[in-house]
């Protein structure tokens, strides 16, 4: 197969989307031929910074797959490490091109956005010679695995909350209540329902040592600065948000607080779980939501927000309606993935049916065994195998953890199987190295609220 005058090779593709072009793979063909050597640097708070050696070819021929590439490998990095500053080093056509897309009016004003919006800058791109690429700086931080206390673990999903009563690492009390923060518009809903999880935790206890959120979104400290739960919060009301969590913790008392982001916590879970490190988390809902704790069970700080990161250079492949961008992960490894697919597959879903009813339709006929419901979870499966490629570039995956609705049932078992097989068959060192699974049983008792229960270090 070619892309750009590049000749990649894939094996299995999606039998239900033929035009994937796996970025990871085409990626691995591309850098065979190329010779020049180029930096991208991305900066983020305190000064720390991610730093990638590559190489592009650099002639009149190659200039359309040059850009593409750095196009969608910056694209990588401001999603999964995050930053507010791009240095393009080596390589000034490019970077120029890139300056122009991330404008407030360019390609990428979405990011542009959100950059905006995490950090409270703008975001700039510079065009800088090779020799003046700034020099790397990573700090990673310790995360959760405090069990001693009585402690609260609470988990804020888009659909419902749960809260666990935890004490000495036994939990003692959980429950799960149905809300729609997603909808919502007073933060008074949000804080109003966070605190009456945390009285019901409490009150399980003879005491409340410490508080520790899961939640969705992007956090400087406990401040939600971006989080799809808070979505329809008005930007006039965004104080409130980012001390939602903290003001709530003072409801209980003066008791300690960390929260993280989900997908984080969901490696932590993972990672307590099955007694080691190198592990992501990656969770198929509503949207896709990743986390990652590295071999010493550390957070890299990074954003992990790989639902924004491409995944599939196919010019035609689907675009997010948030981000506006194609081929990014959250319509490969979500409940949108499944109705993406299901016309394809030959089955019509009910345009009236929510997201979430229209996966339950899928699954149900999985259920039943119907071939064609199989058909949409194998090639699931298959961008999943050809994403742990891409995904393996950048981590260091030893254990990915695969979870979600999406994976609920004998839908999800097919997923696994397919992508086990494909990585078998096509990258036998790779499927030696990274283990894809479900949660095991050890890991769904620690939970996702027990491991956010975890965060807090009482010492």
């Amino acid at each position: 197969m070619e892309y750009l005058g590049v000749v990649y090779n894939v094996k299995n593709l999606p039998e239900l989307d033929e035009a994937f072009i796996p970025f990871g793979v085409w990626m691995d063909a591309y850098l065979k031929g190329a010779a020049k050597p180029i930096a991208i640097a991305v900066e983020r708070d305190g000064g720390k910074t991610s730093v990638h050696h590559t190489k592009i070819y650099g002639t009149p021929e190659m200039a359309a797959a040059d850009l593409r590439y750095v196009e969608r490998y910056v694209k990588f990095l401001l999603w999964s490490v995050g930053g507010f500053r791009v240095y393009i080093c080596g390589c000034s056509d490019i970077a120029q091109k890139l300056i122009a897309a991330y404008s407030a009016a360019g390609e990428r004003k979405f990011d542009v956005q959100f950059v905006h919006d995490m950090f409270e800058r703008d975001i700039e791109v510079l065009d800088v010679a090779l020799e003046d690429c700034p020099a790397p700086l990573e700090t990673a931080m310790p995360i959760g695995g405090h069990l001693e206390g009585c402690r609260i673990g609470f988990d804020a999903g888009g659909s419902d909350r749960k809260v666990s009563a935890v004490v000495d690492g036994q939990t003692v009390y959980s429950e799960e209540v149905v809300w729609h923060p997603k909808t919502q518009a007073d933060p008074q809903y949000h804080f109003d329902g966070i605190v009456a999880a945390f009285k019901t935790a409490a009150s399980k206890m003879p005491r409340v040592d410490a508080i520790g959120v899961s939640s969705a979104g992007v956090f400087v400290g406990n401040a939600p600065m971006v989080a799809s739960l808070f979505i329809k919060v008005p930007r006039e009301k965004r104080d409130l948000v980012k001390t939602i969590y903290d003001r709530a913790a003072k409801e209980i008392g003066d008791v300690p607080i960390v929260v993280a982001n989900d997908g984080d916590v969901t490696a932590l879970a993972g990672a307590m779980g099955m007694g080691c490190g190198s592990v992501m988390g990656m969770a198929m809902g509503t949207s896709e939501a990743v986390g990652y704790v590295d071999a010493e069970g550390r957070v890299l700080g990074w954003f992990n927000e790989l639902a924004f990161a491409p995944v599939d250079l196919a010019e035609n492949a689907m675009a997010d309606e948030w981000s506006t961008d194609k081929g990014v992960g959250c319509k490969y490894f979500s409940q949108d993935a499944v109705i993406k697919l299901a016309p394809k597959a030959g089955i019509a879903l009910d345009p009236s049916l929510t997201p979430a009813e229209k996966l339950k339709v899928v699954q149900g006929l999985m259920a039943e065994d119907d071939p064609r419901a199989a058909a949409i979870y194998r090639s699931i499966g298959a961008y999943l195998a050809y994403t742990v490629v891409l995904y393996s570039a950048f981590y260091d995956i030893r254990h990915l953890m695969v979870l979600g609705r999406v994976m609920s049932g004998k839908g999800g078992e097919l997923i696994l199987e397919n992508c086990q097989r494909i990585l078998a068959e096509e990258y036998p060192e790779l499927a030696q190295k990274v283990q894809v699974t479900l949660p095991d049983e050890q890991t769904r008792r620690v939970g996702q609220s027990v491991a956010a229960a975890s965060l807090p270090d009482l010492k």
